[in-house]
C-alpha cells in the first residue's frame, strides 16, 4: 500500500484495469453506459503517459509511443470500439508502471553511501584535549583522535606506533590490516585496536570514500547503449505511423476514388492495427515471467534489460571475499608438535576467547564443538601489534606470529610446513608454551562450494572469468587456483576495480561484475551488468542490476540459461508480431479486413506472444556437478 501511495502511475494502471473489467461486464449485460466506464478508465490509465508524451514532444522534439498509444485509443473510440481502446491503454500503462518501478530503486545508493561516510571527527588540540568538529571543516595537517571501534573520519597517516584497521569497507577483505606509524588510513575504515592518533593528508572531497561515491554517481547517470537505441527506435516508429495514417486516409480518397467514410474508416483501422501492443508484449510478459521465475529461485532482477543482456555476456568478473569465498577465515590445518595437546587447546581457546580478531574467532569456532574446558586461572592480555599471551604460575602461553611466540628459530619440519601453508595462501598462527612452539594453525577464507561450479559453467560457455581482490597475490592465487578462474588481479583498490571493468567493457563488450561490498559498488555500477550478493552491503545491493538473494552463485548460472531462453522467445515474438502488423496493414489497404477482424488479428497476436512469453515460468533444468569440499589436516611434526 505504501508503494501505491508513492507511485500514482501504478495506482492509475490498477484503476484502469478494474474499470476495463467492469465495463466489459456492463457491456455483456447490454447496459448502455459501458462506453462511459471505458472512457473514464482510459483517461485515468493514460493521463500520465499522454502528458509525458506531449511534454516530451514539445520540450525535446521527440515523439514517443506514449503519444501514439493515446491516438490509437482515441481512434478506437472514434469508431466506437471502446473496449479495444481501454485495453491498449491498460497494457501500455502497465508496462510504463513496471519500468518506473524497476528504475526508481537505483536512486538510493548515493544516499546510503553518504549515510555511511563519517560526519564528525575528534580534533586533537595543542593542550591534548579533543574537540568534535565536522569532517568537512578538517584541513590537511590537522591531528585527530580515533577511538577504539570508531570509523576513521578522513584519509590520513597513522601517528601512533601501531593499530589494527578493518578495511572491509574499502578492500572488502575480512581480516583487519596491521598498521604501523606513517601507514595510510582511509575514511570509512574501522579502528578495531586501541585509540590512535592520525594526521589528515586529504580534504574530505578528495578521500577514497568520496571517490567511490563519485564513481557510483557518474555510472548511474550514464545511459546504456540499449536505452539509447530504444529511444531512437521509438522516435522513428512513431513518426512513421503518424505519417502513414494520414496518407492512408487521404491517398485512397483522392487517388483511388474511395469515399471519405471508407478512407477515414481504413485510417482508423490502420491506427489500431499499427499500434505496437503485440510488439511491446513481445518482450514485457516474457521478461516479467522470467523475473518472476528468478524471484522464486532467489534472484532479483532490477530490470528486464539486465536479464536480456546476460545472454550476450563475454566476460564475468568476481570479487573474492564474500563472493567466491565465504568471507570469514576458517581453520584448515592444525598441527601439534607434542602429542599431549589437551592443555594446549584449552589454553589456546581461553586466550582467543578474549580477542575480537577474526582469526581468533575462527580458532574459537573451530573448537566450539570439541567441549574444550576453559582455564579460568589464566591471566590473559593483548600485546599491541604482536598477539595475545596468558600466564599461569610459571607457565607463559603466547598466540601470534613466530617472532612473537618464540625467541628461537623454528625447526626445519615446522618451517617446511609453514612455507607450504603460506604457499597455499593461508595465514599461519603459532601457539607457544614458555617460548617453545607447541602447535601452529593454517587459516584461509575458503571458496564456497558452488564457486567452482559457477566458474566452470561460464568457462564452458566461452565466457572469460576473472577474480579481483584487495588481498595479497599469494592468497589470491591460491583461491584462484582452487576455483579455476582464467585470470586473477590482486591488491586492488575500488578505483583499480573500476578502471579494470571499464577497460574490459571497451574491449569485449557485455561484461558482468559480481561483488558484495562497498568497495565493489563503483565496479558494479560501471559494468554492463552489476551483480550483488544478497548478504552484501546495502550500497552494493542498491547499485547492482541483479541481486543473488540467497548468496548462491549457482543461481547466476541459472540466470544466464534463463537469459538465453528469454532472448530466443523474445526474438520469436518480435518476428511474429511485426509479421502480423505488416500483414494486417496490407490487408487493410486491400480492403480485405474490417475493423473487428483487424482488432481480432491485433489482439489475437498480442495474446499469442503473451502466451509464448509465459513459457519463461517453467523451471530451468539443473545440471548435476560435483561440489568442492575443503578438508582439514591434522598431523604431528
Amino acid at each position: 500500500m505504501t508503494y501505491l501511495k508513492e507511485n500514482k502511475q501504478m495506482l492509475a494502471t490498477i484503476v484502469c484495469g478494474v474499470l476495463m473489467l467492469l465495463g466489459f461486464i456492463v457491456e455483456k449485460n447490454n447496459m448502455t453506459f459501458a462506453p462511459i466506464i471505458y472512457i473514464i478508465g482510459m483517461i485515468i490509465g493514460g493521463f500520465s503517459q499522454t502528458k509525458e508524451g506531449i511534454e516530451d514532444t514539445i520540450e525535446n522534439k521527440h515523439l514517443s509511443v506514449d503519444l501514439l498509444m493515446a491516438l490509437a485509443a482515441i481512434g478506437a473510440c472514434t469508431i466506437q470500439f471502446y473496449f479495444e481502446g481501454i485495453m491498449l491503454t491498460f497494457i501500455f500503462s502497465l508496462s510504463g508502471s513496471l519500468e518506473e518501478y524497476t528504475t526508481s530503486k537505483s536512486k538510493k545508493e548515493i544516499e546510503n553511501l553518504m549515510a555511511i561516510q563519517p560526519e564528525n571527527a575528534f580534533l586533537l588540540l595543542s593542550d591534548n584535549t579533543t574537540k568534535e568538529v565536522p569532517v568537512a571543516e578538517l584541513k590537511i595537517g590537522d591531528t585527530l583522535l580515533v577511538p577504539k571501534g570508531a570509523s576513521v573520519p578522513i584519509d590520513g597517516e597513522l601517528l601512533s606506533d601501531y593499530s589494527s584497521i578493518d578495511e572491509a569497507a574499502i578492500t572488502g577483505e575480512s581480516i583487519p590490516v596491521e598498521k604501523l606509524s606513517h601507514d595510510s588510513l582511509f575514511a570509512g575504515t574501522i579502528n578495531v585496536g586501541n585509540a590512535i592518533s592520525m594526521i589528515v593528508t586529504k580534504e574530505a572531497k578528495d578521500t577514497l570514500f568520496s571517490k567511490i561515491i563519485q564513481l557510483v554517481d557518474e555510472a548511474q547517470n550514464t545511459p546504456s547503449k540499449t536505452a539509447s537505441f530504444l529511444d531512437r527506435f521509438e522516435n522513428v516508429y512513431v513518426k512513421a505511423v503518424l505519417v502513414i495514417v494520414p496518407l492512408m486516409i487521404f491517398l485512397p480518397y483522392f487517388v483511388l476514388g474511395w469515399t471519405w467514410s471508407e478512407s477515414f474508416y481504413r485510417g482508423m483501422v490502420l491506427l489500431v492495427v499499427a499500434s505496437p501492443c503485440a510488439l511491446v508484449a513481445s518482450a514485457t510478459p516474457a521478461t516479467l515471467a522470467a523475473i518472476s521465475n528468478g524471484a522464486k529461485n532467489g534472484v532479483l532482477f532490477k530490470g528486464g534489460v539486465f536479464l536480456e543482456s546476460l545472454s550476450d555476456l563475454k566476460a564475468i568478473t568476481f570479487d573474492k571475499t564474500g563472493t567466491l569465498t565465504k568471507g570469514i577465515p576458517i581453520v584448515t590445518d592444525e598441527i601439534f608438535i607434542e602429542t599431549q595437546c589437551d592443555k594446549a587447546i584449552s589454553a589456546l581457546v581461553t586466550i582467543e576467547k578474549n580477542s575480537t580478531h577474526p582469526l581468533a574467532n575462527a580458532i574459537v569456532r573451530f573448537y566450539q564443538d570439541s567441549k574444550v574446558s576453559i582455564n579460568d586461572t589464566l591471566i590473559v592480555e593483548e600485546i599491541a601489534g604482536s598477539g595475545m599471551q596468558a600466564t599461569e604460575e610459571d607457565t607463559l602461553w603466547k598466540v601470534g606470529n613466530s617472532d612473537f611466540v618464540t625467541n628461537k628459530h623454528l625447526d626445519n619440519k615446522t618451517m617446511e610446513k609453514t612455507l607450504q601453508l603460506q604457499q597455499e595462501g593461508k595465514t599461519v598462527i603459532y601457539l607457544s608454551k614458555n617460548n617453545q612452539v607447541v602447535a601452529f594453525f593454517g587459516l584461509l577464507d575458503v571458496p564456497k562450494p558452488e564457486a567452482i561450479e559457477c566458474v566452470k559453467y561460464f568457462k564452458e560457455a566461452g565466457i572469460t572469468t576473472t577474480m579481483l581482490t584487495g588481498d595479497h597475490h599469494q592468497t589470491a592465487n591460491a583461491v584462484a587456483k582452487i576455483v579455476g578462474v582464467d585470470h586473477v588481479i590482486a591488491d586492488c583498490l575500488p578505483e583499480d576495480k573500476t578502471i579494470f571493468i571499464k577497460e574490459q567493457k571497451e574491449k569485449v563488450g557485455t561484461n558482468a561484475m559480481i561483488g558484495d561490498g562497498i568497495n565493489d559498488a563503483p565496479a558494479l555500477a560501471n559494468a554492463t551488468i552489476g551483480v550483488a550478493m544478497g548478504q552484501g552491503t546495502d550500497i552494493a545491493i542498491d547499485v547492482a542490476d541483479i541481486v543473488l538473494m540467497q548468496n548462491d552463485l549457482n543461481k547466476l548460472a541459472m540466470s544466464h540459461k534463463m537469459s538465453i531462453k528469454l532472448k530466443k522467445i523474445v526474438t520469436e515474438n518480435i518476428i511474429f508480431s511485426i509479421s502480423v502488423i505488416v500483414l494486417l496493414i496490407i490487408s487493410n489497404f486491400l480492403q480485405v479486413i474490417n475493423l473487428p477482424l483487424g482488432v481480432i488479428g491485433h489482439e489475437g497476436s498480442t495474446i499469442l506472444v503473451i502466451l509464448n512469453g509465459l513459457r519463461m515460468l517453467k523451471p530451468i533444468k539443473k545440471e548435476k556437478k560435483p561440489f568442492y569440499t575443503q578438508s582439514k589436516t591434522k598431523t604431528a611434526n
